[in-house]
């Protein structure tokens, strides 16, 4: 195994047991077991679990920054309409659902869990809400709260992700359920129209 592919391998490990599980909930030796290594080598590799958890951060943040930069790029040059935001909305929830991991390690941060890494808000959170709340702020009236319509639509999409819906037999549904994730994207899309004042 080489060191790079030693060092994915972990991080995709690790990824999928922080998702599971949380920061707090998962160990090192947990992580090693699943990876099929020793602990010595998932340090080697990656040193310890806060760096580790950094490096997972660190790559979700990445893969979610290059979507949201290329659906803010799409949108049509001299202003956006109603349906390049809700394009813009449906890339975001596409995005969730090709990506569970990454609602599913925020969803845990809003828990409180590895509340000892206090920066990452800051660093990948603040600056691509900003990103889409200047972008949809050139196309709304002054009277909407963009920063809370954008929230809205990212607790609503990880809230889905995570839990989904419950159907008439009580079993949950939600973004692997092709038609329970149209559902949802038609109920954001009028939520989106509505809040933002679309037409």
């Amino acid at each position: 195994m080489t060191s790079d592919s030693g060092r994915e391998r972990i991080i995709d490990v690790a990824t999928r047991l922080f998702a599971a599980l949380g920061y707090d909930g998962t160990s090192t030796r947990l992580i090693a077991e699943a990876a099929g290594l020793n602990i010595a080598t998932v340090a080697y590799h990656v040193g310890g679990k806060r760096d580790l958890y950094l490096a997972v951060m660190e790559r979700a943040h990445q893969a979610e920054r290059a979507a949201l930069e290329e659906a803010v790029r799409e949108l049509p040059a001299g202003g956006a309409d109603a349906a390049a935001l809700l394009a813009l909305v449906d890339r975001y929830v596409d995005f969730c659902a090709a990506n569970p991991a990454i609602p599913a390690l925020w969803m845990h941060r809003w828990l409180s869990d590895a509340a000892d890494v206090a920066h990452l808000e800051s660093l990948y959170v603040r600056p691509l809400t900003d990103m889409i709340v200047d972008a949809v702020r050139e196309v709304v009236g002054d009277g909407v709260d963009v920063e809370y319509a954008v929230w809205t639509v990212i607790w609503a999409t990880h809230g889905f992700a995570r839990g989904g819906v419950l159907d008439a037999d009580g079993r949950r549904r939600g973004m692997d359920d092709t038609a329970e994730l149209a559902r949802f994207r038609a109920h954001l899309h009028r939520l989106v129209t509505a809040t933002l004042g679309l037409r």
